[in-house]
């Protein structure tokens, strides 16, 4: 009888030695007469155990990690396909705390499927969201949506639903549906851990909210630089049209639904939706001015839903389970889940998927381990390199939408790279600033020219004296509030609140230095 052996085939775990690890265990097991069966699945999240292998075992999976390719011959001495004692054994991998207390509704299947078996994903519950949308109204899908209180998880945080309706009441004989695939921010992978190792999940998302708008056609516009998840999409998207769950006539519903997926050219503000939109088209990417929005006159003028990879994920199981499953998890005007991309200094990166409303410090020290270096954490970046700057002194904020306004963040897409008390932040907000100045598409002023003349202020401030600092920081301020008010998007927008949080937070780092932060 054969043992499957699961070993991702996520890019994190590839990067890691995955591949080799699942080519000599194959050979391995040829060696020894032994039938093995090898399964690429994605990765469980847990990054500091990849490549992390798991066995089926009659009392479920049993993982092993982090494995090396020479490692996995003590593994078969270790008669690791029964499940035996070695001291990479971690013991059944449902019960790893790390995962044990996540409460993943979006990542319910990453990690444990075949990512590109359809058999396996109609197993897990794929699909049942969308038999649920073909039996109801547009307008029901738009209202289960909106009931559960699904935002966007891209990091606009928008009422989907509202955003859904929007483009439903538009009048038009095409409308798009159109997916932001283009993970930019740094410290963040969901998006990429999602189309890698669920690929079935955003398309029957994405279809889902086809039929709710009335739309025949989506595009997945992806992340240059994400090989692995272009592969994923394609060959799920095959299959899908294969079996009836893309094409013009939907599981026999009579309604269509087609999707492609188009590579980005690797610029960051064609994150922001409407210079997405553009490069789509092929022409520059570009940010366009609003009104009108994009679920009204977007994709070739036609209404167009935007959503992220998130977003889209999330729906499947809202349609599945219904509005109220959904809308129990989380507190206040933040409902559900959110997967949060753990990066920077820590012991033990990874993503969790938790309800909204635990604190940074129970993710940073309860999942994340604190700092890898063991020094204290002293500043904590939430939602991207435009993320404000968090202190050790509000690690208790509650992560939720209001939660983090009140105190001056934002969750974006949910990534936190964690900085522990060597880090310097005025180099910190000189890299906010060089970073809006290269990304900027150049389309305003408050953005184009603000930021190259942010980084000039700051590099002033770092060589001046007293008198001369305290002058430019009046600048520098006033400079931030223009890019705030005046910038077209949010790039330029939100490229001011790292630069003011670490004015305002730590101060003392912007005492000047000999020669300007590199």
């Amino acid at each position: 009888m054969s043992v499957t052996v699961y070993v991702p085939c996520d890019a994190s775990a590839l990067s890691l030695g995955a591949e080799a690890v699942a080519e000599t265990i194959a050979a391995e097991a040829a060696r020894r007469g032994l039938d093995v069966t090898i399964v690429r699945n994605g990765s469980r999240g847990m990054f500091w155990l990849e490549p992390l292998v798991e066995v089926a075992t009659p009392e479920g999976r049993i993982a092993y990690g982090p494995v090396q390719p020479d490692e996995v011959a003590a593994l078969f001495d270790a008669d690791f396909l029964h499940g035996g004692a070695h001291a990479l054994a971690l013991g059944p991998t449902e019960s790893i705390a790390y995962l044990k207390s996540q409460q993943r509704l979006t990542f319910a299947r990453v990690g444990i499927i075949d990512p590109r078996s359809l058999d396996d994903y109609l197993a897990h519950g794929g699909y049942r969201g969308l038999e649920a949308a073909l039996r109801m109204s547009g307008a029901d899908i738009v209202q289960t949506v909106t009931d559960s209180g699904l935002r966007g998880r891209g990091g606009a945080a928008f009422p989907t639903g509202v955003k859904w309706k929007t483009c439903l009441d538009a009048k038009a004989v095409q409308k798009y549906v159109a997916c932001n695939a283009d993970e930019g921010d740094s410290g963040t992978y969901a998006d990429r851990m999602v189309m890698e190792g669920d690929p079935f999940v955003l398309i029957e998302g994405m279809t889902i909210a086809g039929i709710a708008a009335g739309a025949t056609r989506g595009y997945i516009y992806l992340r240059v630089e994400y090989p692995h998840a272009h592969r994923a999409l394609k060959a799920a998207i095959a299959i899908a049209e294969a079996n009836g769950y893309l094409g013009d006539d939907v599981r026999g519903s009579g309604k269509a639904f087609h999707l492609e997926v188009r590579l980005g050219g690797g610029a960051y503000i064609c994150g922001e939706e409407t210079s997405m939109l553009e490069s789509l088209e092929g022409k520059r990417g570009q940010v366009r001015v609003k009104p009108p929005l994009p679920a009204i006159h977007g994709l070739f003028g036609k209404p167009t839903v935007i959503n992220n990879v998130v977003t889209f994920a999330s729906v499947p199981i809202i349609l599945d389970k219904g509005a109220a499953f959904y809308r129990d998890y989380g507190s206040g005007r933040s409902r559900g889940t959110l997967p949060i991309q753990l990066a920077g200094n820590l012991k033990r990166p990874g993503l969790v998927e938790r309800a909204f409303g635990l604190t940074l410090r129970e993710l940073i020290e309860g999942y994340g381990g604190g700092t890898a270096s063991g020094r204290p954490v002293r500043a904590v970046q939430v939602g991207g390199p435009l993320g404000a700057y968090i202190p050790a002194s509000q690690l208790d904020a509650p992560i939720d939408y209001e939660g983090f306004a009140a105190i001056g963040g934002m969750l974006g897409h949910g990534g936190v790279v964690v900085f522990d008390d060597t880090v310097n932040m005025a180099a910190q907000a000189r890299y906010a600033m060089e970073f809006c100045a290269i990304e900027s598409c150049g389309k305003c002023t408050p953005c184009r020219i603000g930021s190259t003349r942010g980084v000039e202020v700051i590099d002033r401030m770092l060589a001046s004296d007293n008198a001369g600092r305290q002058r430019d920081e009046v600048l520098l301020r006033d400079l931030c509030q223009t890019m705030v008010a005046g910038s077209l998007c949010a790039l330029g927008g939100m490229a001011p609140f790292p630069v003011l949080s670490a004015l305002d937070h730590f101060h003392e780092d912007f005492a000047g230095t000999a020669e300007p932060v590199q």
